[in-house]
């Protein structure tokens, strides 16, 4: 037998073994036997079959048979150098030096001469060693010893032929525990060059249909199925460079702070890179950085362990060129990809503009905005702030966490205070981590990702769009990206809908005195007398106006029709209309009132005016109410009644506040 290595001495090379052997020229020389009878083994193989020994000693003993009555005997076999290798549970190597000099004797003996060697020992006991000699340079890779106790002179020959017999017998199981591992090995290197002929055969295959896939997690799933195909026990993970979200856990991020990893210089210096290891088990082992190159740099590493028996240096360039192909295949997906969203995404634009402007009511573009949004980033929360100018803080318009509704920030406060002040977006892959800015969004949902943009509207900041997610870096680049692209869009929307709502305030609105006009009035008590029982109606009118404009001029009038407007405002309920009717007369729609309660505020309204505007004025009151049980429901039968209140309320001597009779 070939020397061999260390690692593995039975490993045997096929070329290697049919050369030194020279099985053709023993088969010529021994006709009729089989060539696997004449395979040796050699002294450069003696320092690695102590294992074989141990298998064979195991196989031969299991077969040896007891010495009759009254003899008794003790085995062990040791190796070239005599050191035991496998001894009978029993039989315990004396630790004293004289009582086991004579074993050391019998076995010295029999590696010096080559021949079986007897040495008697203390209390009746004889040693007897016998070598185990090669098949072909008869040389001794191994010593029987037997110890037999109660054996005399006359019957030691037999003794000795016995257990020579015996040796000739464990020489036999050796070799067939050799003979064994021979031809596993050779069976082995056939499989194994089957295996690698199908191997290079399935990559071939494989990395021509690479070039098929158009979609970026086809193509990894495949690198991914095709080195599990060729390495099965291998640990494969795939460390990508850029913002690329998988559900395959074997894709990763490559953090590219640990200059001194394996892949993170494969990564940089853009070439597979290999470090000999050990792994956990005390194995050697194999770690290698593969870079996912394409024509425009370099994607990610696959980073593989495995054990240094599953891979030769073959298949490392194989392994290379699949990495190579995959990173070319990966990038024309990416690029197809991406010109897939690019195109979803004007049409998304165009869509959500097209379906934003249909309408002009603000409540209604927020909640749409904010669906749209949830939808389309699969965001867990959405929240759209707008600056309040009388306040100048921000205020939520829009948000699916009910206990923000309606909250009111500092302009400086958290995430939308900052793209405030810095006019760009932002996105936050980890909340927890970064802790350098508070948010209530991100604390009360316990969110981790997150992107803000600034909602600009003709240069200038009025507000921000926050998603956020409970998972950390949830959020990719292109999902920055789009927000960066819709938020002028959703902006402008906002501000046409806040301008159009502006513009129907004051259509609605009495400039001079910030109340409603009197065909708002008009509109909403039709509409309360289709759903309600029942309301009051309170018409205003200043007393002796016309001579307060004749005495002190019109902006003194003005100044307290103002006041007494104010008084009104501050007075009436939220639920209450109050408008300005015409002139110095005003009025207001009490819903669900009656005339008593009409009467309560119009008392309320008239003593205030009298104490608290200047120059003093005074106020006369008209109070009507409505049922269903009155005989007409009109807004002007209404305002009738009321005004014949008033007109009553006049004669009487004015200051003074009259219910309608008809009520």
């Amino acid at each position: 037998m070939v020397k061999q290595s260390r690692d593995d001495p039975f490993v045997i090379k096929q070329n290697k073994s049919l050369s030194e052997y020279d099985v053709h020229r023993k088969l010529d020389a021994a006709e009729g036997i089989s060539w696997l009878e004449v395979v040796d083994i050699t002294t450069y193989d003696f320092p690695y079959i102590n294992h074989l020994l141990q298998l064979a000693y195991h196989d031969w003993s299991s077969e040896m048979p007891s010495l009759p009555e009254p003899y008794h005997a003790e085995w062990l076999i040791t190796d070239h150098k005599g050191e035991v290798i496998n001894q009978e549970q029993q039989l315990s190597w004396p630790a004293n030096e004289g009582e086991r000099s004579f074993l050391t004797e019998a076995v010295e003996s029999c590696l010096l001469e080559g021949e079986i060697s007897v040495v008697e020992g203390s209390h009746a006991e004889v040693c007897i060693a016998t070598p185990i000699l090669t098949r072909e340079s008869r040389e001794t890779f191994a010593v029987l010893v037997c110890v037999i106790s109660g054996v005399d002179d006359s019957v030691l020959s037999f003794a000795k032929f016995m257990i020579s017999s015996a040796a000739n017998s464990f020489r036999t199981s050796f070799y067939k525990r050799f003979e064994t591992i021979f031809v596993t090995d050779l069976l082995e290197m056939g499989k194994q060059a089957e295996r690698e002929e199908q191997r290079r055969s399935i990559l071939f295959r494989v990395v021509q249909s690479l070039h098929d896939k158009i979609d970026v997690d086809s193509v990894l799933t495949e690198v991914f199925d095709i080195i599990a195909g060729l390495y099965p026990e291998a640990q494969i993970q795939l460390l990508m460079s850029q913002d690329h979200h998988s559900r395959d856990p074997r894709v990763k991020s490559l953090q590219l702070h640990g200059q001194d990893h394996l892949c993170v210089r494969a990564f940089m210096e853009g070439r597979m890179l290999r470090l000999d290891t050990v792994s956990i088990h005390k194995e050697p082992s194999i770690e290698m950085a593969v870079p996912l190159i394409g024509k425009q740099g370099v994607y990610g590493v696959f980073h593989l362990i495995m054990k240094s028996t599953e891979i030769e240096e073959v298949d490392l360039e194989l392994v290379s060129m699949l990495a190579g192909t995959a990173g070319s295949a990966f990038e024309n997906a990416k690029l197809y990809e991406q010109s897939n969203l690019l195109v979803t995404e004007l049409r998304l634009i165009n869509e959500l503009t097209k379906r934003l402007n249909q309408s002009l009511r603000l409540k209604e573009v927020f909640k749409f905005a904010t669906e749209e949004l949830l939808t389309i980033f699969k965001a867990e929360y959405c929240c759209i702030t707008q600056i309040d100018k009388e306040s100048s803080h921000f205020e939520i318009m829009s948000c699916n966490v009910p206990a923000m509704s309606k909250e009111y920030y500092p302009k400086d406060y958290g995430f939308s205070g900052l793209v405030y002040s810095t006019r760009e977006p932002i996105i936050l892959s980890d909340y927890k981590a970064y802790g350098k800015v508070t948010s209530q969004l991100m604390e009360l949902t316990d969110s981790r990702s997150l992107i803000v943009a600034p909602l600009i509207v003709r240069g200038e900041v009025n507000g921000s769009i926050m998603l956020a997610h409970r998972n950390e870096s949830f959020f990719s680049y292109e999902n920055y990206k789009l927000l960066q692209i819709l938020s002028p869009h959703i902006g402008l929307a906002i501000a046409n809908a806040s301008l159009h709502a502006e513009v129907r305030r004051m259509a609605n609105r009495d400039m001079l005195t910030e109340l409603y006009a009197r065909h708002y009035l008009d509109d909403s008590i039709q509409e309360f007398q289709k759903k309600d029982e029942g309301g009051a109606l309170i018409i205003v009118d200043i007393d002796k106006f016309k001579q307060i404009n004749d005495t002190f001029g019109h902006q003194t009038g003005d100044k307290i029709l103002k006041q007494v407007c104010s008084i009104i405002k501050t007075s009436v309920r939220k639920t209450d209309v109050a408008a300005r009717w015409g002139g110095e007369e005003l009025a207001v729609y009490l819903p669900g009132a009656n005339v008593h309660s009409g009467y309560q505020l119009a008392e309320i309204i008239r003593l205030r005016v009298a104490m608290e505007t200047n120059p003093s004025v005074t106020v006369s009151c008209g109070i009507a109410e409505w049922n269903r049980a009155s005989e007409k429901i009109s807004v002007e039968s209404l305002f009738y009644s009321a005004d014949m209140a008033l007109y009553k309320a006049k004669n009487n001597g004015r200051n003074q506040a009259q219910i309608s009779l008809s009520s």
